[in-house]
């Protein structure tokens, strides 16, 4: 008679579990890297700091000082950075050195890889505002709020904007043609956005033609509502409209996410274009 020999096999891991085992990887491995940490984490800090010492006590109106000004719109560009720019160069780096096509040959669910990834970009970007706004109130003086409607709203913005730059930043990723090209291509297009959305420059002042185009992208509404959790309430007077927009900024960020999630599911490659 033949012998059965009774085996319990180990149940192979869940997705959740493998994509955040990546994630804690991804978290490792990104700051170990000198230039993501010097051009995504400390970039809007830095920069933040030089507009404080350029500007000073300058009034930007309603008694709001550069420091204050600042702040939201870096918070804005920080998350966009760790995001989207982050992403789409990581990504195109690791498809050309051909670290994609060889965990796709691994048991690794697929989708274990984006958790990883978004889980990356959620911690490098709670890390960087915490940084950022202890940097401001500490040292810049800047005036937090302390209204728990104002932070429930910065919660929701940063979870979309967060959510919407990582997705179109997985979606970008393949307009690279290589890894050495990617922060050529990707960079110049923050950088576009960062100017055109008032990261950079006081938002009312720009152009009309220029704010209607930045209108169309999330890093707009994602400065606008950070705006108006940080700067005081009667400065929404000085905005376009006398509004922050807060619903319509809902909306944009929201169609950005679902239509980044559509484009990167239909374009995402696991291999370079010349692989086949």
């Amino acid at each position: 008679m033949a012998t059965t020999h009774n085996s319990t096999a180990k149940p192979l891991p869940s997705t959740l579990s493998v994509g955040l085992a990546r994630t804690k990887l991804e978290v490792r491995e990104f700051f170990r890297e000198r230039e993501a940490l010097i051009f995504t984490f400390f970039f809007p800090i830095i920069f933040l700091a030089i507009f404080s010492a350029v500007f000073g006590d300058t009034d930007f109106g309603n008694g709001v000082n550069a420091a204050t000004y600042f702040t939201p719109g870096m918070i804005a560009s920080g998350i966009f950075l760790s995001s989207f720019q982050s992403l789409a160069i990581s990504i195109a780096l690791e498809r050309d050195e051909g670290l994609l096509k060889r965990l796709r040959g691994t048991p690794m669910p697929p989708q274990a890889y984006f958790i990883g990834k978004i889980g990356q970009v959620l911690v490098t970007s709670v890390a960087q505002v915490a940084l950022l706004l202890a940097i401001s109130g500490l040292l810049l003086g800047v005036d937090l709020p302390t209204e728990p409607s104002k932070w429930l709203n910065f919660v929701w913005i940063f979870v979309l904007g967060t959510a919407s730059g990582s997705v179109l930043g997985i979606a970008f990723s393949v307009v690279p043609k290589s890894g050495k090209a990617a922060s050529a291509v990707v960079t110049p297009v923050v950088l576009l956005l960062q100017f055109m959305s008032g990261v950079y420059f006081v938002y009312s002042s720009l152009p009309s033609w220029m704010r209607g185009f930045a209108s169309v992208f999330p890093l707009k509404w994602l400065a606008s509502g950070m705006r108006s959790v940080f700067l005081p309430d009667n400065f929404v007077q000085t905005e376009p409209g006398q509004d922050w927009h807060l619903g319509l900024g809902a909306i944009v960020l929201v169609v950005w996410l679902v239509v980044g999630l559509i484009v990167a599911q239909r374009v995402f490659r696991w291999t370079r274009r010349d692989a086949g």
